[in-house]
């Protein structure tokens, strides 16, 4: 009988969810490709530290946005620091944790579609596949940075009701000009831009807001998906956008002759 205790995590840049068993922690975000050694050392110790005191961890597993294989070593030195009685420590990106999370030991095509968009063609074991994707300036179609520009774009170019575009100016308490200058000028347009999916979602029966939402997975799934040619997988997601809108998702994979088969908010669970 295995009685080690396990530590799971799964991480983006705003926040990380932790897992031992049954028990849940919080975190901010740890990203070591953005942070140095310092900054996510404080983070494990002043943060995590004080939560899972009443517990000897035996082994860590950590899946992060940011977590290249250059930079699996990083993360696994400062675990390590932190956790010194742990036997075992992996670091891994967050795109192999949503593949283990939505497809087990099963073959399949797993996504992550939050603030950012991603996907890969998962063997059961690793990734085998991945288009790159490329941010949210170059690419993230599907995403949620990418909704929120979409939005933008049809709200101040007239393709979206003028009654919407009153209702966002007042509930963001923000004229075109402060929005130019919020995505111009402050630090980290896309999560700003990703969090105006929470505005959509209240308008999404909006014919033109539901279409511009469709769209937005369609680009997905020609642009991200169509490339590995595996109309035979099923396709499953990870992420907030997946999980909101995924009456919007399932309509654009049907358009587009895919399966979809799981979607979770968060891998945390199927990671556990």
């Amino acid at each position: 009988m295995n009685n080690k205790i396990k530590l799971v995590a799964d991480s983006g840049s705003t926040k990380t969810d932790w897992a031992i068993g049954d028990f849940r922690f919080k975190t901010q975000g740890i990203n070591p490709f953005h942070q140095d050694d310092e900054s996510i050392l404080s983070i494990l110790t002043d943060e995590l530290l004080p939560q899972v005191a009443a517990f000897q961890i035996d082994e860590i597993c950590f899946y992060g946005s940011g977590v290249r294989p250059e930079l699996e070593g990083k993360m696994m030195k400062a675990l390590k620091k932190v956790f010194p009685h742990a036997t075992s420590v992996e670091a891994h990106n967050d795109l192999l944790g949503a593949a283990r999370a939505l497809c087990g030991d099963k073959e399949g095509i797993a996504c992550i579609l939050g603030t950012g968009s991603n996907s890969c063609i998962y063997d059961g074991r690793s990734i085998v596949s991945n288009t790159p994707a490329l941010g949210y300036i170059l690419g993230d179609e599907g995403s949620g940075a990418v909704l929120g520009k979409r939005f933008l774009n049809a709200l101040y170019k007239s393709r979206l009701p003028e009654s919407i575009k009153r209702d966002f100016e007042h509930a963001q308490k923000m004229t075109m000009a402060d929005v130019v200058s919020r995505v111009y000028k402050q630090p980290l347009p896309n999560r700003w831009l990703a969090s105006l999916s929470k505005f959509i979602y209240q308008c999404q029966n909006e014919k033109s807001v539901h279409t511009l939402i469709v769209e937005n997975f369609v680009d997905f799934f020609r642009l991200n998906i169509n490339p590995y040619q595996r109309h035979d997988l099923p396709v499953s997601a990870v992420g907030s956008i997946a999980f909101y809108f995924q009456s919007q998702l399932q309509e654009a994979a049907n358009n587009e002759g895919y399966t979809i088969h799981k979607i979770l908010r968060s891998p945390i669970e199927g990671l556990v």
